[in-house]
């Protein structure tokens, strides 16, 4: 698998993700970061690279996950730290605004990552 900083990928990201909970949950194991980057990158998913991406996303790899369609957020910070690790980039490369599209696209009917974002107002003289 390709990894890109891509709206495109990042769908197919988000909606591997939820494959890899399924799949993990039918053979009995922990849906961690430990067992998903194993099933998405096999051998490459060394110490060292479970390590990098866990240490990005300030999350411990064997911590079970919640639900991505339920709980975003953690998710959302995996996806930006494999993305980052495979790209040699910083996480702050890593295009949010895509992610977080990518994720209305993958589960239409979950709310938006960003829906309870402040949006900021701009004061109008004369009104305060």
């Amino acid at each position: 698998m390709e990894i890109q900083n891509t709206l495109d990928c990042f769908v197919l990201l988000w909606r591997m993700l939820e494959r890899t909970r399924r799949l993990l949950q039918g053979q009995c194991k922990r849906f961690c970061i430990r067992n998903v980057l194993k099933a998405w990158f096999d051998c490459e998913a060394n110490d060292n690279f479970i390590w990098e991406v866990c240490l990005r996303c300030e999350q411990a790899g064997w911590d079970e996950l919640p639900l991505p369609s339920l709980y975003p957020l953690k998710h959302r910070e995996l996806l930006r730290a494999i993305v980052a690790v495979k790209l040699g980039i910083g996480m702050r490369k890593v295009g949010l605004r895509e992610l977080d599209q990518a994720y209305s696209i993958a589960f239409p009917r979950s709310t938006a990552i960003n829906k309870n974002k402040k949006k900021r107002i701009s004061k109008v003289s004369g009104n305060e």
